[in-house]
């Protein structure tokens, strides 16, 4: 049990820090900032291309040089201090060259602190729930406290602090760095036979149904970015009338749900109906949710639909990166989340922010100074429902569940 509660006192802190700042970033940048959708789709898309360049390297130093804990220590202490820096920002160009810094230390603990804890869990299928379960609940308690602090600062007109999210996930950052030092001693694996690492986890590409998981994994990535991006501004504008105080109070509705998702159904579901009905239910999940929100109407059922993302993403999502650490060979299981990381939140999650802030603009009236008027909401998200359901159909079609990865006919 120590064991385990300091595996989700680390998920906790991980995600506690992406939450503080990312479901609130862009309508501060929008609204406060002034900035149009396709910079604020560049903004977003700096974490997935980091996600793209550095989790390999962060996977790579995990598996043959040093232990799990001390490279997530030492890039969340330097993540840090980047994120207070970047919280004082007001220049476009100053905030996207700073915030790729920062991306590229955070990028690499998203694939490491999920193979820290696989490696010391006996049964992933039921356990790693009940782990990841605390970084839902630090995305939740970084909502709260930025939706508190925010409520006292309106009152209090000298609290207010214009880039609080950052400033927040900064200070996380430090305590998540300082943490990890105390987290199980995970080395790497040295009489591995490869000294690269990554070159065995895209080895795993060979396999038919690994190469189709991957494929439909990338897509459906993509369409999460319409979530993270847009749902901000979606439920600040007057369609929906959200003010901008209680956006990040509502929008834990979301994590709440992953929550008891997290914590009561994928521990029951995955062991009783397998890895294939799981994926698959998460990935019908999504359109649904799409759906309600281009009809954007009424406010509180849009709200409501916020819950959806608990089977979103957990059935997805937190389903695929078990099943990755069920097939991959032992000696390349870091790499191998690496290897999910670089498709889902890097490649995937780069080109649909981009596509994003596109789409946003695409279906806007933008101002003289390129500063966005209105948007046509209902427009903007009836992309991501055709993409979705390509999806499900690709995925109920295509995919054939495995229980463990063929080596020895990717060798071949």
């Amino acid at each position: 049990m120590g064991v385990r509660f300091r595996l989700g006192l680390m998920m906790f802190l991980q995600y506690a820090i992406w939450g503080a700042w990312y479901p609130v970033l862009s309508a501060y940048l929008q609204n406060t900032l002034g900035f149009n959708g396709t910079q604020v789709g560049v903004i977003y898309s700096l974490l997935p291309l980091a996600t793209i360049i550095s989790p390999f390297i962060g996977g790579q130093f995990a598996d043959r040089y040093f232990s799990t804990e001390k490279v997530i220590a030492f890039v969340q202490l330097l993540g840090g201090v980047f994120l207070i820096f970047v919280s004082r920002l007001t220049d476009y160009s100053a905030m996207v060259w700073l915030m790729f810094v920062y991306a590229l230390l955070y990028a690499p603990t998203l694939a490491l602190t999920n193979s820290l804890a696989f490696h010391h869990l006996s049964d992933t299928e039921k356990e790693f729930g009940w782990v990841r379960v605390g970084g839902t609940i630090g995305w939740i308690a970084a909502g709260l406290a930025l939706s508190g602090w925010r409520f006292l600062a309106h009152s209090v007109h000298s609290l207010t602090y214009q880039g609080d999210g950052l400033l927040l996930a900064g200070i996380l950052s430090l305590i998540m760095g300082l943490f990890a030092f105390s987290l199980p001693h995970t080395p790497p694996k040295k009489e591995a036979s490869n000294p690269l690492a990554f070159v065995e986890a895209f080895k795993m590409l060979k396999d038919k149904n690994f190469a189709i998981f991957i494929g439909i994994a990338f897509v459906v990535s993509t369409e999460l970015m319409f979530y993270y991006v847009l749902t901000g501004p979606f439920l600040v504008s007057d369609k929906i009338g959200v003010s901008s105080a209680s956006l990040s109070l509502v929008m834990t509705i979301a994590q709440v749900a992953e929550f008891f998702v997290m914590a009561l159904l994928l521990p029951y579901f995955l062991p009783k109906f397998g890895m294939r009905a799981t994926l698959a239910l998460g990935v019908l999940a999504w359109p649904i949710r799409y759906i309600i929100f281009a009809i954007g109407s009424p406010a509180w059922l849009v709200i409501a639909s916020l819950a959806l993302h608990g089977f979103c993403y957990v059935f997805f999502f937190t389903a695929s990166q078990i099943y990755v650490d069920t097939v991959a060979p032992k000696d390349i299981r870091a790499s191998a989340q690496s290897l999910i990381a670089f498709v889902t939140l890097g490649v995937g999650l780069y080109v649909g922010s981009i596509l994003a802030g596109w789409i946003q603009n695409v279906f806007s009236e933008m101002g003289p100074n390129g500063n966005i008027i209105s948007t046509n909401w209902t427009g903007v998200f009836l992309v991501p429902i055709a993409l979705t359901v390509f999806c499900a159909i690709a995925f109920l079609v295509f995919f054939k569940e495995q229980l463990s990865f063929d080596s020895e006919k990717a060798e071949a």
